[in-house]
């Protein structure tokens, strides 16, 4: 069951930034209902993920990156710049729910702002990473 946690985890990630773009237009239409719908499922996917990332982790340690040259400049760089926002997301996502839950909705759209495109590349880069560390350069 453990090999199959960095797919799962993928899957989470990838769920998130679909809801995270839904959601996104449906604000955008006024659809309030189906906007916080959507936030809260991606919030919840990607709690998710972060229970299975760091079992995963916790259980199997760390996998490393197997490319040589460019490649690996290039992944070590997605994931430094991956690792760094995800850190800074958790406590800017939970902010911009808060500010919504409180129906303080100037200063949610205000920090929406940043959290949607922080969000939003820390899960499509989540991907990324996935299919470079398990498909592109697999382990031995």
């Amino acid at each position: 069951m453990l090999s199959h946690f960095p797919a799962i985890e993928a899957c989470l990630n990838a769920v998130s930034a679909i809801l995270l773009c839904t959601g996104y237009v449906l604000i955008r239409k006024k659809k309030i209902r189906a906007h916080k719908t959507c936030m809260l499922t991606a919030f919840g996917a990607s709690m998710l993920f972060l229970v299975f990332y760091l079992t995963d982790h916790f259980l199997r340690g760390i996998v490393y990156f197997q490319g040589r040259g460019a490649i690996r400049t290039f992944y070590l760089g997605l994931l430094g710049t991956h690792t760094i926002l995800a850190v800074v997301i958790v406590p800017l996502a939970l902010m911009t729910l808060y500010r919504a839950w409180r129906q303080r909705f100037a200063l949610h759209k205000r920090i929406a702002r940043w959290t949607l495109p922080i969000w939003l590349y820390v899960s499509v880069t989540g991907v990324i990473v996935y299919w470079m560390l398990y498909h592109l350069y697999p382990s031995a």
